[in-house]
């Protein structure tokens, strides 16, 4: 070999030493790691097609006066828009899914990106494979880390239940007489004890039962709360019909013929077609039992269809784990993404995500990209909920919704005491709302160790890494059931003082007042992009202080004040905390009373700091730099500040 084609040969290893292949898709990716600590990221979460239309050429079944309908928001719009994510302090773009959707149901738009139809291609509505990793690039170059949202427990809209065998899908009103006693009957006709008590701890696992009898249960729940539906005369959509845990049944007047056939459908005009990969067309890769008709039902929320018809994956399968991974993985490899946001988490069994997400860690990984963040979203203010999917090396990370409801609905939005605030941090950090810790068997409620690490290389636990947020795509707008901006800034302040990774929902820094899902999903460009408005100003002031300073993004948070009251108490409304990092303490005081000034003492009882006694602190708070308080020789200090404001002090 001669030495010049020995020298090509070396640079060629080289390129692809930190390369993924995936030419199936366009050739080679270059694997970039990005993140030293998720605590430093500032979260911007938007929705693709309402973010900027940057391409006409991708803007087909478009109606931009319609909510409901495809906007023309594409990938090209983000790059022409770095400039604005940046002026506003964000570090990390969570983009809406990418793969190609159905794309409409019912007269509504796949817009969002949750309704599945091929998990390896990219929606067409927003670019091509290129733009799309022309985009990461991009958005890699300005700094900014991209994390994906993905949707791993149903697919689209594809088939339907064929109830009545007519091939042909039906909504239908149907009378029986059909009894409790037959509707049960499938527990009798069960031989195997074993099978037969599965089948009871699954669907009638609640504690107001009231026999040990699983048959008897099962008529106690037909006649009283889960199957009212069965009896009598009743609406049936073969799209969408409501549960059977037994799976969905085909019958007629004269009564039950067995499980009902799934009929793929065949409509290309709005890509309504059988999944991809091939795989995936598989009737019995689906629970096929309907959807879900109440959250209270475990069984029902992991078993059922997502309401709207959404076909529920059984991801009990081997085969639909790995392929599952395998898809998800690819994503990882042909698009150098920095994290996962992983939609409908509580729909899908624990014993799952044990299984995925470590397989994605140990993909990216081996691929060179350190940590790789994986969050989950469990819509649920149960925080014992949320905390579970973070036990047995799951989610790195939630998005945080018992704060979202506790504090940021309750103190900021509606004037509870912030004594909910403390009540919530010691729950996530296993102590009592005394402050004392868990005692000999009284188990956690989060895992105490993540995927990811911090910037010294230790492995962070999930408490310092919750995805805070107070906007998202799901609920009302803060603005829309609260019209008080000061009280929105007020909340955003708390969120870029506090533990955790900020999150902000684009357009709140457009002051966007939109109500429940669609008013919520406004198209961004209405705004002009404005920069100069005062919310957008205060959330680029508060990335900056909290950029600027280390414990205000990786300190531990430390309590020194919270109330009960919310009158006219002196200390109503006012919260406080210090911030810790490597020797560097930070207060941070807040006041969420909207009626009048508040201080950090009630009764001749002061707020008691863990500051040297002389030490001089100083508020860097944007706005209100430069006002000074000396520590007292035993630690306290009373502060005063006007009705919803914020400090943050600094030692001078």
């Amino acid at each position: 070999m001669n030495k010049a084609r020995f020298f090509l040969i070396f640079v060629w290893v080289l390129v692809c030493v930190s390369c993924v292949d995936t030419s199936v898709v366009e050739g080679p990716v270059e694997i970039t790691n990005n993140v030293t600590d998720w605590r430093d990221e500032v979260i911007y979460q938007l929705i693709t097609d309402r973010f900027a239309d940057g391409d006409v050429n991708n803007n087909y079944n478009v109606d931009k006066k319609s909510l409901t309908s495809w906007n023309g928001g594409d990938f090209q719009g983000i790059i022409d828009n770095i400039d604005y994510l940046k002026k506003l302090g964000v570090t990390a773009l969570w983009i809406s899914p990418v793969v190609k959707n159905v794309d409409s149901d019912a007269g509504i738009a796949g817009y969002h990106g949750y309704w599945t139809q091929n998990f390896k291609a990219v929606n067409p509505h927003f670019g091509d494979l290129a733009k799309l990793r022309e985009m990461i690039q991009v958005l890699h170059e300005n700094d900014i880390k991209v994390i994906l949202d993905i949707v791993a427990n149903h697919v689209g809209q594809l088939f339907y239940y064929d109830m009545n065998k007519n091939d042909q899908p039906d909504e239908m009103v149907m009378g029986s007489d059909m009894t409790c006693d037959a509707y049960c009957g499938h527990i009798t006709g069960v031989e195997d004890e074993a099978v037969k008590n599965q089948i009871c701890s699954q669907e009638y696992s609640f504690d107001y039962l009231p026999s040990d009898d699983c048959y008897s249960n099962c008529v106690y729940r037909c006649k009283n709360e889960e199957y009212p539906q069965k009896m009598g005369i009743v609406r049936y959509s073969e799209w969408d019909p409501d549960f059977d845990p037994r799976k969905i049944r085909s019958f007629s007047d004269a009564g039950e013929s067995g499980i009902a056939p799934i009929k793929w459908v065949y409509m290309p005009e709005i890509n309504r077609v059988p999944p991809e990969p091939a795989e995936f067309h598989n009737d019995e890769w689906y629970n096929r039992m309907g959807r879900t008709v109440t959250w209270d039902s475990r069984y029902q929320v992991v078993k059922g269809d997502f309401p709207g018809g959404l076909k529920d994956l059984d991801t009990t399968r081997s085969d639909v784990q790995n392929a599952l991974i395998s898809v998800f993985q690819y994503w990882i490899g042909a698009l150098d993404i920095d994290g996962f946001r992983v939609d409908t988490i509580k729909h899908v069994e624990h014993e799952f995500w044990q299984k995925f997400t470590p397989a994605m860690r140990s993909y990216a990984k081996s691929i060179g990209k350190e940590n790789f963040f994986i969050f989950g979203e469990a819509f649920d203010g149960d925080d014992v909920l949320l905390g579970s999917f973070t036990q047995h090396d799951e989610m790195d990370s939630v998005f945080y919704f018992s704060q979202k409801f506790q504090v940021f609905d309750s103190i900021f939005k509606w004037g509870k005491a912030t004594k909910n605030f403390e009540g919530l941090f010691n729950e996530r950090w296993n102590k009592h709302r005394d402050g004392s810790a868990l005692g000999e068997g009284e188990s956690p409620r989060y895992g105490t160790v993540s995927g990811v690490k911090d910037a010294d290389g230790n492995i962070l636990s999930p408490q310092r890494i919750m995805v805070n947020f107070m906007d998202n795509h799901d609920l009302p707008r803060f603005l829309y059931e609260q019209p008080d901006k000061k009280a929105l800034h007020n909340a955003l302040s708390l969120m870029f003082t506090m533990d955790g990774i900020p999150c902000i929902y684009y357009g709140t820094e457009q002051n966007f007042s939109g109500g429940n899902d669609p008013a919520n999903r406004e198209a961004l460009w209405t705004s002009g992009y404005d920069t100069e408005n005062e919310t957008f100003q205060h959330i680029s002031k508060m990335a900056e202080l909290r950029a600027k300073y280390a414990p205000l993004r990786r300190g531990d948070l430390n309590i020194v004040w919270s109330t009960e009251h919310t009158g006219d108490e002196s200390d109503a409304g006012i919260l406080a905390f210090e911030r810790v990092y490597k020797n560097e303490r930070m207060l941070v005081v807040i006041n969420t009373n909207k009626n009048h000034a508040s201080k950090t003492s009630y009764e001749g009882a002061v707020m008691k700091t863990n500051f040297n006694g002389g030490t001089n602190l100083v508020n860097v708070f944007p706005g209100s730099e430069g006002k000074s308080y000396t520590v007292s020789g035993d630690g306290t200090l009373e502060i005063e500040l006007p009705a919803q404001t914020a400090a943050v002090f600094a030692v001078k």
